[in-house]
């Protein structure tokens, strides 16, 4: 149960950017600060802790979206993409500084929180969300709480959909990172002898406009995620799957173009709606259930 008391601080760590706001209990994002994000382990420590001490003021608790792996239920963190910040006890290390109580969470989790609170019917049954930026990430929700499976579960990044794919980061070939990403779609681009600092959104927007070669890059960039997606859901059957991240929408609109392969097996996928703000508001929702937690543990 949400206590309604003040706000808390959301904090999300992306590839470049750290976003650290004031949340109300409605979700409602108050003052933000967003900057580069340090990504050695002490400047970035020193970072957060002065952005957090900045957001201080009537919050409550603090939520910290980290991406990489985080295990949902012992909340380590086993990684954490470009931070060396593997092992740091991150919530008690912001706890000690801050006096607040802290929960930190994969920053897809985060994000799912923020969407799912944000539409009517987001927290009933299972909901996954797939984000699609530098690599993929994702989670899901099970009547609204996160679920972990046996604590890492939404490495969706890592289905394997072509055994002879290229080399993935996690030691396996073909994972559908390697092909969906924003990294491999940036490489596509570059083979299609595209501009450098040509944008998808634009690449998309050429498609929408009849340029062949535009939609043939979209649809080669989207069809193995929708192949693991459709595994997804032949596995669990997921009510819905959003997509989100920095590319969502350009990826959204990617799979909307493509058939469906196979009848069985059709993918329930909605764009996500909040943009790069879900990670920051969903933190500063998260953080409002560990200040309930610790309110009534002092009752």
């Amino acid at each position: 149960m949400r206590t309604s008391a003040n706000t808390t601080i959301g904090v999300d760590v992306g590839g470049t950017r750290i976003r650290v706001a004031r949340i109300t209990a409605e979700g409602a994002l108050l003052d933000r600060v967003i900057e580069p994000v340090c990504q050695d382990a002490g400047g970035f420590l020193t970072q957060l802790l002065r952005l957090v001490d900045r957001m201080r003021h009537g919050a409550s608790a603090v939520g910290i979206g980290i991406p990489g792996r985080v295990d949902g239920r012992t909340k380590k963190i086993l990684s954490a993409g470009y931070l060396d910040i593997a092992g740091l006890d991150l919530a008690a290390e912001v706890r000690q500084a801050t006096g607040l109580p802290v929960r930190v969470e994969n920053d897809a989790t985060m994000a799912l929180i923020a969407e799912g609170f944000s539409r009517a019917g987001g927290r009933d049954g299972l909901v996954f969300m797939v984000t699609i930026g530098t690599g993929i990430g994702g989670a899901a929700l099970l009547d609204g709480q996160p679920w972990y499976g046996g604590g890492l579960s939404g490495q969706f990044g890592h289905i394997v959909v072509s055994s002879d794919g290229p080399l993935c980061k996690c030691g396996r070939c073909g994972c559908v990172e390697t092909f969906s990403s924003g990294t491999a779609l940036g490489r596509l681009m570059a083979e299609a002898g595209m501009p450098e600092d040509m944008r998808a959104e634009e690449v998309l927007s050429r498609a929408e406009a009849g340029d062949g070669q535009a939609q043939v890059l979209l649809d080669v960039w989207a069809a193995p995620l929708q192949r693991a997606l459709q595994s997804l859901v032949s596995m669990a059957d997921p009510k819905l799957i959003l997509v989100g991240g920095g590319l969502g929408q350009e990826m959204s609109a990617a799979l909307a173009h493509l058939t469906d392969e196979s009848r069985w097996f059709t993918v329930p996928v909605e764009p996500a709606r909040l943009g790069d703000t879900a990670g920051v508001i969903g933190a500063g929702l998260a953080a409002f259930d560990i200040a309930s937690e610790m309110t009534g543990q002092f009752r």
